[in-house]
């Protein structure tokens, strides 16, 4: 055999004959590798795809226009060392006379010897007789031949298809056949997948990848990020003439990697290539039905009929799916157009007729609703500009809250807020209001829920969904406001509402009764009923696990985090608020919609254990500029001040505790807490008796305050006022280690001051084995000094070592402990880090000297050291500076 390796250029064997049946002289261009333009990108994993064709009878190349699919299969032909024989087909090559005269023209301009009893038949009638012998002459090779029919869409007889898979099969390994094709010849494709004979490559692969449209690029003289080739991918659908185009058309411009980013597909070069090769391609009706679905994202049978006023769309899809013209299975009986002709059509129907595009949004929307699909139903009624309608249809779905769970929350907000005034529905107003609600906007918000409300009052016949939803935002309003009496109004209102709705449509939105449960828990937190909030916020924790109410089962075990916290439980406080994290995690949920208040738990146990780092790295984690509610406002405060207080800055911890949001009713929790931070300040500031009178007012409503009141008389010099305030605690259950080490302490510190060694030891040994399970550091760090001579010996050493202290067998003294600085206190230890002299230091503070000596031995003593530099070294240990 006569081996003649594949090129652009053409041997004719001089005997050939060079005319078809018709009498006319073959066109060498049809039997012609088509030639590679300099700045074609060679894809070597396709090619290496390719190169399975060696080895399976049947490959075929099935892509849409300008897939690239050509220039692929001929550069991967031009490489090969065997006998490539090309035909390209076109319209003139009708009937299978005309077919197998140009395939033996195609082997015989690579030279393989079919020409000596082999004729091209004009007709049918030596048909079986040709094929036998063409089949039997291949298959008798000693090496097999390559044929590549080009554009074979092209072939329009199926008996054409039957006739070559005869010749395929007969000719064994002496034939593979490469179809390079934009839609499935007619051919037993089945059994070639099932027998393994057969080498696909599609659509999907033929798409350029972002790295392989960056290398394109660079061919044309272009530079384009990655990150930027990622957006012109998605945009393009990496469709290879769409990108050549596109860098084309860059080149000429003075901001490529601008026009790149933002060209007008409707006005390009891309349009008009996909207008002429696509669309006008098409049959008018066919036409009409693209350009009509161009306004949906993805549609059904159903749903094209619909905007069509078809009724045969069934087979129109499935043929262009099948034809591979820029329509894509979806499976399930749904299709989308690829994105690129999507937009072109989109533009095209625009300038053919700008009033259809919205009614074209209002059928479909009309049609998705009847349908039951929301999401896609409401994102038409907002194209087609029918604000009451789209809103109406979200409130009677009752997913209003869906506003508020994360998983829609950005997108219906952004849905919606192209809604202007001319929407006047209660519905219109509900939506507005929940939209503010959901940004804790109290300014507006107020206004559209009366408004709304008061409409759905006059009119009885209106939605009992719309009336349930009304009563969901009130709840949410009464929580942002911190009003507990008309949380629990709107909850009642809801409660008896939900019997009118339709069960199905409840049992569809689980979030509805966790949402309203968590708003109620969080206003009965407010008002110190913590019982009664943690029975509501139990019974959202423990409910059904879904997506649509991860985010209230996330807030939910945060305030059950804070009500454990505030109760003197912090580890019960921070497995909560890690388990509170995992809810939204695990459904991947906007990080934009994850609540703070289980960070904000999480610092103060932090504090408590004297983390210092940490907790500051958990109070950074926070929006602290938009407090969502009085809750969490009064969270962040006091989490702030105690780490405050912790660092010995009594001064900044004051001002920590002013309220950053305005509540309807003041909390006794956060009135008490604060108090605290108050009554702290003082004593780290010298005055105890201040300390003690802060506290007077709350010392009876909590526990803490009773402990916190308790050590302010103390510390004044007043040990039965604080032993009584201890005794009056009793034991109640729900009263943690956190109060209760720190009344142990306490009455500890009496002891030691009245002298009794034994009760003073037996009381550290308690409260050194509480807090050694919750890791307490804090209390024994606010005790002071009397407390490190106690604890470096024996036997309480064995109970600090490891926690509180380094080691019961370390030679390094054992960190001490510290009262807290005062805020002048401080001022002096930080310019003796910077090793200013007591005159410098007087000077800088304008105060005397004997005033700088006063403070520093104040310092030597809580930080239990003689000199500067160990005050210095103690300081840092303990993140004083």
């Amino acid at each position: 055999m006569n081996v003649v390796a594949a090129s652009d250029e053409i041997p004719y064997d001089a005997a050939a004959p060079h005319l078809d049946p018709l009498g006319d002289p073959f066109l060498r261009t049809r039997f012609a590798l088509p030639a590679r333009p300099a700045t074609f990108l060679r894809r070597e994993r396709l090619v290496e795809h390719l190169d399975q064709a060696l080895l399976t009878p049947l490959t075929m190349v099935n892509g849409a226009a300008g897939a690239g699919k050509t220039l692929l299969v001929a550069d991967w032909a031009a490489g090969l060392r065997q006998p490539v024989a090309w035909l390209t087909l076109d319209p003139a090559i009708q009937g299978p006379g005309m077919f197998w005269a140009h395939l033996l023209q195609a082997l015989r301009t690579q030279g393989v010897p079919v020409a000596d009893d082999i004729d091209g038949p004009a007709d049918g009638s030596r048909m079986r007789h040709t094929l036998t012998r063409l089949a039997a002459r291949l298959g008798s090779g000693d090496r097999s031949v390559i044929v590549v029919l080009d554009e074979y869409d092209r072939v329009g007889a199926p008996e054409i298809s039957r006739q070559l898979e005869f010749v395929l099969h007969h000719a064994g390994p002496g034939l593979r056949l490469v179809i390079v094709t934009r839609n499935e010849p007619l051919l037993p494709l089945h059994r070639y997948r099932a027998a393994g004979a057969m080498t696909e490559i599609r659509n999907a692969e033929l798409a350029f990848t972002p790295e392989e449209t960056v290398a394109l690029l660079e061919l044309h003289g272009l530079r384009l990020p990655v990150h930027a080739a990622n957006a012109l991918v998605e945009r393009t659908g990496g469709w290879a003439a769409g990108l050549r185009l596109c860098a084309l058309a860059a080149r000429r411009c003075p901001d490529p990697e601008a026009y790149l980013k933002e060209f007008e597909a409707g006005h390009s070069t891309v349009a008009d290539f996909l207008l002429a090769e696509v669309l006008d391609r098409q049959p008018p009706p066919t036409q009409c039905l693209l350009l009509r679905v161009s306004v949906l994202e993805r549609f059904c049978v159903g749903l094209v009929n619909e905007l069509t006023g078809r009724t045969d769309a069934q087979s129109i899809l499935a043929g262009l799916h099948r034809e591979n013209a820029f329509v894509e299975d979806l499976g399930h009986t749904w299709y989308r157009l690829h994105p690129l002709f999507r937009e072109i059509l989109r533009a095209h129907l625009r300038e053919r007729g700008a009033d259809l595009e919205p009614e074209l949004h209002l059928r479909a929307a009309r049609w998705l609703g009847r349908s039951g699909l929301l999401p896609e139903m409401l994102a038409h009624g907002a194209a087609a500009g029918e604000w009451d309608f789209t809103a109406r249809a979200l409130v009677d779905d009752l997913a209003i809250g869906q506003l508020f769970t994360g998983l829609r929350s950005d997108d219906l907000t952004e849905l919606f807020s192209g809604m202007g005034p001319e929407a006047t529905s209660p519905a219109a107003d509900l939506v507005r209001a929940a939209r503010e609600l959901s940004r804790c906007d109290l300014d507006h918000a107020p206004a559209h829920l009366r408004r709304a409300e008061d409409e759905l009052t006059a009119d009885a016949s209106g939605s009992a969904a719309a009336r349930l939803s009304c009563a969901l935002l009130k709840a949410l309003a009464a929580r942002l406001t911190g009003s507990p009496g008309r949380a629990e109004q709107a909850v009642r209102t809801a409660r008896e509402l939900e019997r009118e709705v339709p069960a199905p449509l409840l049992e569809k939105h689980p979030e509805l009764s966790a949402l309203l449960l968590t708003h109620l828990g969080s206003t009965r937190l407010w008002a110190g009923r913590f019982d009664e909030a943690r029975d509501a916020l139990t019974t959202v924790a423990d409910g059904t696990a879904g997506a649509a109410t991860a985010l209230a089962r996330e807030e939910a075990l945060e305030h059950l985090a804070l009500l454990d916290h505030l109760d003197g439980w912090p580890t019960r406080a921070e497995r909560k608020a890690v388990a509170a994290r995992t809810q939204t995690e695990r459904f991947g949920l906007p990080e934009t919609s994850v609540p703070e208040l289980g960070r904000l738990v999480l610092a103060a146990v932090a504090v408590d254990r004297h983390e210092l780092a940490e907790a500051e790295a958990f109070l950074d984690g926070t929006d602290g500029s938009a407090p969502r509610d009085p809750v969490t406002a009064a969270a962040r405060s006091l989490a702030t001040a105690r780490l405050l207080l912790a660092r010995g800055r009594a001064r900044a911890a004051l001002a920590a505790t002013e309220p950053a949001v305005t509540a309807d009713v003041a909390s006794p929790w956060e009135r008490c807490h604060a108090a605290l931070v108050a009554s702290a300040a003082h004593l780290a500031e010298g005055r105890p008796d201040e300390a003690a009178r802060v506290l007077e007012p709350v010392a009876g409503e909590q526990p803490v305050c009773a402990v916190g009141a308790a050590r302010a008389h103390l510390a004044a010099g007043d040990p039965d006022t604080a032993l009584k305030l201890l005794d009056a605690l009793g034991a109640e259950a729900d009263t943690g280690p956190a109060v209760l080490v720190r009344a142990t302490l306490l009455r500890a510190r009496a002891a030691h001051e009245a002298g009794d060694l034994a009760a003073t030891r037996r009381l550290l040994a308690r409260s050194l084995t509480d807090a050694r399970r919750e890791r307490l550091r804090l209390p024994f760090l606010e005790a002071g000094a009397w407390l490190g001579p106690h604890l470096t010996g024996e036997p309480l050493r064995g109970l600090a070592a490891g926690w509180l202290l380094p080691g019961a067998t370390s030679e390094e003294p054992a960190p001490l402990l510290v009262e807290h600085l005062s805020g002048r206190e401080h001022d002096v230890l930080e310019r003796l880090a910077q090793l200013m002299s007591t005159e410098d230091i007087a000077a800088d503070l304008y105060v005397s000297v004997n005033t700088v000596k006063t403070h520093l031995k104040s310092v030597y003593r809580k930080l239990a050291v003689n000199r500067r530099g160990d005050a210095v070294r103690r300081a840092r240990e303990l993140h004083l500076l």
